[in-house]
């Protein structure tokens, strides 16, 4: 089980794959930052790579491999997070604890405020592109406040295939523990009576950017990626401390994602997604000097 926070997991996750481990992977930065790099080690040593996110294992479950052809889509669903229907003048405003208040999920503080920024999702967009290697365009993402259904694939014929569950994530653990079969877990089985409603609703991409950020980022390639989780750990570290305002991560991001030269690089080694994460986190601490609340 692969399961460090941020970028810190991906050389760890690196050694398992290269053993040719069944890799249980809840580090989603590892594929962001050296996804291809971490594919070819899986494959190269014969491993299996299983998707232990709750989204990912979600579509994971309901992926028809040999209907393919006939995927139309993948969906990801979102909580919106505590600031969903905050206007954009609260949100400025937000602090450390209020945007920690995850209203679904319990997590640790750097996935907590990337929930809030929805960063997550947009790393989890990554994630997906790689894992299910589907183009960006068939990936969308949806806001379900309830949480219940997990994400979903779409087929041709019009079906879309959902995986359910509780805001547990022994779901998806118990199902990466006992591949490729189920097991007895421990979480709490879904009441369907209880449930008064599922809504759905689209992102609002002007009260949270990091989707349109993520978005770019695949889009540029190279090591882009790379940078933008680099510049996002960095600006949540800065909120988490005070230096910087909730709506200064996203700003940090882009400040930093736009600036950087030879983004397009093709990512040759570990080391060299190291030097990129360490550069890319060093012109993120100077944006935030830039934007410090203390100015």
């Amino acid at each position: 089980m692969a399961a460090v926070v941020g970028f810190a997991g991906l050389a760890p996750t690196l050694t398992a794959a290269r053993r040719g481990a069944i890799l249980a992977l809840a580090n989603k930065e590892s594929l962001v930052c050296a996804g291809h790099l971490l594919i070819e080690a899986v494959e190269e040593a014969r491993g299996v790579l299983l998707p232990v996110d709750s989204e990912h294992n979600a579509i994971f479950q309901v992926f028809e491999p040999l209907q393919r052809q006939a995927i139309d889509r993948l969906i990801l669903t979102a909580s919106g997070g505590p600031f969903r229907n905050w206007s954009l003048a609260d949100m400025a405003d937000a602090t450390p604890k209020q945007a920690l208040a995850h209203p679904n999920w319990n997590m640790g503080d750097k996935i907590s405020i990337d929930s809030a920024t929805l960063m997550n999702k947009g790393l989890e967009l990554i994630e997906a592109h790689l894992l299910f290697r589907l183009p960006p365009e068939q990936i969308e993402i949806i806001v379900h406040p309830q949480s219940v259904i997990h994400s979903m694939v779409g087929y041709r014929d019009g079906s879309v295939l959902a995986q359910l569950g509780t805001q547990d994530m022994r779901v998806p653990i118990s199902y990466a523990l006992g591949w490729p079969s189920r097991i007895d877990g421990p979480a709490a089985r879904l009441d369907f009576a209880s449930l008064s409603a599922l809504t759905f609703e689209p992102p609002d991409a002007g009260r949270f950017p990091s989707l349109r950020l993520a978005r770019q980022a695949l889009a540029t390639g190279g090591l882009s990626s790379i940078v933008l989780n680099a510049a996002n750990e960095a600006a949540v570290a800065a909120f988490l401390a005070r230096r910087i305002g909730f709506l200064d991560i996203a700003r940090v991001v882009e400040d930093v994602l736009v600036g950087w030269e030879g983004a397009v690089s093709t990512l040759e080694s570990l080391q060299h997604a190291q030097a990129t994460d360490l550069e890319a986190r060093r012109r993120a601490e100077k944006a935030c000097r830039k934007r410090s609340l203390s100015n």
